[in-house]
């Protein structure tokens, strides 16, 4: 028999999928074939050495994400797995209390305390080992 799972949280949306590039361009080119169309403008995530690129196909958002040097995660990202999904992001109503359930449920977290996305957003990672492998980003805002 296994464990109960934990009562589902109100409120919680996919928020986007973002995906590691090397070539914001040359990426846009391809999703755009797809059928993909920007959704505002690149913004430069600078403590992190990357650029986002905002796409949206319906009401889904898919950000492009290229390293603007080596040493960021997307960086690092890049260089150990070449392109690909990067993580999923959910969007929560209260950053704070999610945290504070995933800490009791004892998720390894990369960030203990929010910090600041894309677009003023509040956000935080989940380790990937909690999630099978898949990183996985809080957004509030």
């Amino acid at each position: 028999m296994t464990d109960a799972l934990p009562e589902p949280l109100s409120g919680l949306a996919l928020d986007h999928v973002a995906v590691a590039v090397d070539d914001l361009d040359r990426a846009t080119r391809a999703y755009a074939a797809l059928g993909l169309e920007a959704a505002g403008d690149d913004e430069a995530i600078t403590d992190q050495g990357v650029r986002v690129r905002p796409l949206r196909l319906g009401t889904t958002l898919v950000e492009l994400m290229a390293p603007t040097r080596d040493d960021g995660p997307v960086g690092r990202f890049l260089a150990k797995r070449g392109p690909g999904l990067h993580h999923i992001a959910l969007r929560v109503d209260s950053i704070e209390r999610v945290l504070d359930r995933l800490r009791s449920l004892g998720a390894p977290l990369i960030d203990d305390t929010p910090r600041t996305g894309r677009a003023g957003t509040r956000i935080a990672f989940v380790h990937p080992g909690f999630t099978g492998g898949v990183l996985v980003e809080l957004v509030e805002g």
